[in-house]
């Protein structure tokens, strides 16, 4: 099975990765190394997760080629200056044991955030070699536009709660034009698709589960990647199936047609999503 894979100019991402929040240790570990074993190319963690050490660990033991991988990792919004961002992603990069990630994002935007001396960071880190890409994630629509125009850093990635219940078209919208990935945390909505009816029915129909028409209905969008989590290899190979699940029409349109409203992720370092 072959994952499909987003190409810009600015990075080239397997559009299916491997979530790792909130695993730790041991079975973090184990469930990257069995993820790698299936298949995956493209693994996501954050400083924030504590889990780093543990996807660093899985990394050495699969002993892939390094240029084989994906690896996304996140700065933690208590660093809001550029000097405290690059710091940062040194340190994640020893725990990680490797000499770059493909991808380094500010994790949660905060109010204290110096918006251009954060970018002056990362476009330092990628001139460095230490970051390929670099991108943001959780920035609303008005936030990713102040960072994209101020010219500063080539952002290459946005990554924010999306899936089937919540309306981000336009985010996806705006990174199309920029040529930027959007990736998909929750992808799944903590489990809430298994409990639809609709998508239950979209399921049975194709034979597949409700999880991999959630996918599925991301992967059918240009430039949308999706990061589910999966601790057992069962659920992993699930999740690897839905790439070559294909929805038609009468799917999407009733898809389409679910309530969008509803956030998963909101905690109280959220920003204002409408600004």
């Amino acid at each position: 099975m072959t994952v499909p894979v987003f190409e810009s100019k600015l990075t080239r991402m397997p559009l299916l990765g491997f979530g790792t929040w909130p695993m730790r240790g041991a079975e973090c570990q184990q469930a990257v190394e069995s993820a790698l074993g299936l298949g995956y190319r493209h693994v996501d963690t954050a400083e924030m997760y504590g889990n780093e050490e543990a996807v660093g660990a899985a990394l050495a033991a699969a002993g892939l080629p390094r240029g084989d991988l994906y690896l996304t990792t996140k700065v933690w919004n208590d660093k809001p200056k550029g000097a405290q961002i690059h710091r940062a992603a040194e340190e994640s990069l020893k725990r990680l044991r490797q000499p770059y990630v493909d991808l380094l994002l500010i994790h949660w935007p905060s109010p204290e955030l110096d918006l251009p001396d954060a970018l002056r960071a990362l476009a330092a880190l990628r001139e460095e070699g230490l970051a390929r890409a670099v991108g943001v994630a959780n920035f609303p629509l008005g936030l990713l536009r102040r960072a994209v125009e101020a010219g500063i850093a080539p952002l290459a990635c946005l990554q924010v709660e999306h899936h089937v219940f919540l309306d981000q078209s336009r985010l996806v919208d705006y990174c199309q034009q920029q040529q930027m990935v959007l990736t998909s945390y929750t992808p799944v909505a903590k489990g809430e698709v298994l409990r639809d009816p609709t998508i239950a029915g979209i399921a049975r129909k194709h034979g597949a589960t409700p999880g991999q028409v959630a996918l599925a209905w991301l992967f059918g969008m240009p430039g949308v990647a999706a990061i589910p989590k999966a601790a057992s290899p069962e659920r992993q190979r699930e999740n690897l199936a839905a790439v070559d699940l294909k929805l038609d029409e009468e799917d999407r349109q009733a898809l389409a047609a679910l309530p969008k409203d509803r956030r998963m992720v909101n905690p109280s370092i959220a920003p204002d999503w409408e600004s």
